[in-house]
């Protein structure tokens, strides 16, 4: 896999996680935040128009879950083995007969730490845990506040993309003159 981390990296990154779980108490977290999803496994996918997420616990790797025919991107993009990827069937996908949470429910504890002011977690996702017996806590901006300190890595990158935005407005400011579209 050509991960733009080290493995490390994604290994610190979830080292921090889980110590914040621990101090909430938080045994299982259920991530939907494509950033946050991003940057604990490398996934890259424009796929968060239905419902996936990664689902963190103190003792195994993360577990990417999603849609069927995005479980392929998953697969060429996270660092985890690929038995930490799981998909649902396309029978879930917009119908009020069942809901992709249903599928969920497998992969999660019976307590369950959600971003619950987020985009990409439904008010209707957060009804079928409930329904299902799901305990949910609030984790909104858990993940988010382990990412504000950036890595040496992560400041590599940042660095680079300086970098290439001040060729542009350079690039830019050469070109500009009076009449030129």
């Amino acid at each position: 896999k050509d991960l733009p981390f080290a493995k490390t990296e994604y290994s610190a990154r979830l080292k921090k996680v889980r110590q914040a779980m621990a101090a909430r108490e938080i045994a299982c977290l259920f991530v939907t935040d494509p950033s946050n999803m991003a940057g604990l496994t490398g996934y890259d996918g424009w796929s968060f128009y239905v419902h996936q997420g990664v689902v963190v616990t103190h003792d195994a790797d993360p577990l990417w879950w999603g849609r069927m025919q995005d479980k392929a991107g998953a697969l060429r993009t996270v660092w985890m083995d690929d038995d930490r990827v799981a998909g649902y069937a396309e029978h879930f996908i917009q119908t009020t007969d069942c809901h992709p949470m249903e599928d969920l429910v497998q992969y999660l504890g019976r307590r369950v730490g959600v971003e619950m002011e987020n985009y990409y977690y439904s008010a209707k996702a957060h009804a079928v845990l409930a329904k299902a017996g799901v305990d949910t806590i609030d984790a909104t901006a858990l993940v988010n506040w382990c990412r504000a300190v950036k890595s040496d890595a992560e400041i590599g990158f940042m660095r680079i993309a300086s970098r290439i935005s001040e060729a542009v407005v350079v690039g830019m400011a050469e070109r500009i003159a009076p009449g030129v579209p």
